[in-house]
């Protein structure tokens, strides 16, 4: 499913070079449900980003759905980011002019670009059927600004899989909750990956989050550590 080798990521400001990453080598199968764990600085965040398709790394390759990631031209890195890649993010990153609903099938629309009407309402369909299952339904029709952080998050996961994504990444997704509100949101990841058979990559601090993975890889220091 994902395969990376001699990942380096270095970045340069004020003439100054930090390596963020020093030579990481993974492989994740499918359908298994993967944790990235290690202390604040060691990279994982820019490694799911580079798995993901968001960020190049400065050496070394990484081999997704069959292709050499980094070998695509950009047109044909954003199509793959976009149909069969989810992301959630730590601050959610919803649009605060749409309701909940549009947040949620907007992907829909632009990964389908110009489409019928009858197009446009499946995913209406589509969109209020992932607000159901994560219990936001009669949330359908508020803006973000009237939600709480556990109910913008559980957004932002509907979002996320508004496309059936293959692969969704998972950066801190209970960072900025509380316990509770965090419980809630590990339980519903694991229930979306056991139906679904999909992918998923977690980057967390969150020991009870990575306690669901089926397999913890620990980053310190831009390596792998054993």
């Amino acid at each position: 499913m994902i395969e990376a080798r001699n990942i380096h990521k270095v970045y340069t400001a004020a003439g100054k070079a930090l390596e963020v990453l020093k030579g990481v080598d993974l492989v994740i199968k499918k359908a298994d449900l993967t944790a990235l764990v290690g202390p604040s600085g060691a990279g994982k965040s820019t490694l799911l980003h580079i798995l993901g398709g968001l960020d190049e790394p400065s050496k070394g390759n990484v081999r997704l759905f069959g292709h050499d990631l980094y070998r695509l031209s950009d047109t044909a890195l954003s199509d793959l980011r976009n149909k069969r890649i989810g992301f959630v993010f730590q601050f959610y990153h919803l649009l605060a002019e749409f309701t909940v609903l549009e947040n949620v099938y907007i992907p829909a629309l632009i990964s389908a670009g110009r489409v019928r009407a009858a197009r446009r309402s499946d995913f209406h369909k589509r969109a209020l059927e992932l607000l159901d299952s994560v219990g936001l339904s009669a949330r359908a029709g508020h803006f973000p600004s009237q939600l709480s952080g556990g109910e913008q998050q559980r957004v932002a996961l509907a979002r996320a899989l508004i496309n059936k994504p293959e692969l969704l990444l998972c950066d801190e997704p209970t960072g900025n909750l509380d316990s509770a509100t965090g419980e809630g949101i590990i339980a519903l990841l694991q229930k979306i990956q056991r139906q679904s058979d999909m992918t998923v990559i977690l980057v967390t601090h969150n020991k009870e989050l990575a306690g669901i993975a089926h397999k913890i890889f620990y980053l310190k220091d831009g390596l792998l550590a054993n």
